[in-house]
Parts: C-alpha cells; structure tokens; sequence
C-alpha cells in the first residue's frame, strides 16, 4: 500500500510539473525548459521562435493553474487573444525570414549572371587578343618570305650580272641597267627588312 501511495505522488508530481501546450492540432509537454511529443525530446529540432511560443504558453498555463490569473471569461479571453497574437507574430516573422532569403536568392542569382557576362566578355577578348596575334604572325611571316624572296633575287641577279660581266658579254648600257635592277633589289631587301 506505501508503495502505492508513494507512486501516486511521484506520478501526480510529474504531471504538475509538465505543462501541456495545444498548438496546430499537437499536444507539447513542457518539463524543465525541456518540450516533449509523444514522449520525445524536441526541444533541439524546434525552431527558436516556436520554442519560445512553446516556453510562453506552458508558463501562462502554469500561472493559471497556481491560481495567480483570473478564472473568468476575460482572462481567458485576453488569454486567447495573446495566443493569437503570440502565433500571428510568428507568422509574421516567419514571412519576413522567407522574404529576406527569397531576396538573398535574387541577389545571389544576379550577381552569377554577372559573372558569366563577365567570363563571356573575358573570353571574347582572349579570342579576340588570339586572332590578332595570329594575324600578326601570318604578317610577320608574309614578310619573312618576302624578305627571303628578295634576298633570293637579288642574289640570282648579281651572279648572273658577275657570270655576264666576266664573259664580257655586257655593253655600258646593259651593264647601267643591270646596276640600276641590282640597287631596285636592293631597295626592295632594305624595305622587306623593315618589315620584319
């Protein structure tokens, strides 16, 4: 028989230390600063804001049942009404929390379009840097065979201007217009040169 006295009072200690909070159709235990439901601690997964509603209800609930509240119908009037209040503020701020990551999402997709029209234009100008390089390679090889080409000239020229020259198969006025081709030559290696 003590013990089962003893047992009742321990069981009807622990319910009046749990308080139990109604809240979209759930029924929390609060023990301790500690929420249950179905006998599980949620205290952790909870978010802040719903852990503090939770904290705030099983503490106006607790008041009540010491008797310190109003038992008429206006105390749990302005009960109700601060639970509402309670729970539309939570709303609130939950709307403002998504509002503030559906803007930080924006931002975010923004300032990546940013940086790809940034890549794009970069790669625009390396293609662009490319082709001019490219373009002053194939110049700078036109004149490299140019200047070859010259080179080659003007050395066929003067062997054939010594080879007739030796012969003495030259007259003065064949030999003034070979030195006159032989200088053009010459002017036309100076002029290749300086396009390298």
């Amino acid at each position: 028989m003590k013990y089962i006295i003893i047992l009742f009072f321990m069981a009807f200690s622990l319910t009046m230390n749990a308080q139990k909070v109604k809240i979209d159709g759930k029924t929390y235990q609060v023990k301790n600063e500690k929420i249950f439901l179905d006998g599980k601690d949620v205290t952790k997964t909870l978010k802040l804001e719903e852990k503090e509603f939770i904290l705030k209800q099983a503490a106006m609930t607790s008041e009540r049942m010491k008797g310190k509240g109003n038992n008429n119908g206006k105390a749990k009037g302005k009960e109700k009404k601060a639970i509402t209040d309670e729970k539309e503020k939570m709303e609130e701020k939950t709307l403002k929390e998504a509002e503030k990551a559906e803007k930080k999402k924006e931002k975010e997709a923004k300032k990546l379009e940013k940086e790809k029209q940034k890549a794009e234009k970069a790669q625009k100008k390396a293609e662009k840097e490319a082709k001019r390089a490219e373009k002053a390679l194939k110049k700078k090889q036109k004149a490299q065979d140019k200047f070859e080409k010259a080179n080659k000239k003007l050395s066929s020229a003067q062997k054939k201007y010594d080879k007739l020259k030796r012969k003495g198969k030259l007259s003065p006025n064949a030999e003034a217009k070979w030195l006159k081709k032989l200088e053009d030559l010459r002017e036309n290696i100076k002029k290749a040169e300086k396009r390298l």
